[in-house]
């Protein structure tokens, strides 16, 4: 939940379509449609947030700092 919350600040409409696919169950066209995007972002923006959360997790687990503290 806090690392969705960063990700939120530093992308909303990335949080929103992790919200929508994990959370919602949505397909990938679902959640285009619900946001209003094109297939291709809605693809772009799941992949890019699925690789900062796994990174932003993983960080978590090992006790390191967060992409944050890194920028």
């Amino acid at each position: 939940d806090e690392a969705l919350a960063r990700l939120a600040a530093l992308d909303a409409r990335q949080a929103r379509v992790v919200e929508c696919r994990f959370f919602g169950g949505l397909t990938e066209e679902e959640t285009a449609e619900v946001l209003g995007i094109g297939l291709r972002t809605a693809k772009r923006d799941w992949a890019k947030a699925r690789g900062w959360l796994s990174r932003e997790l993983s960080r978590e687990r090992s006790g390191g700092p967060s992409a944050e503290a890194l920028a």
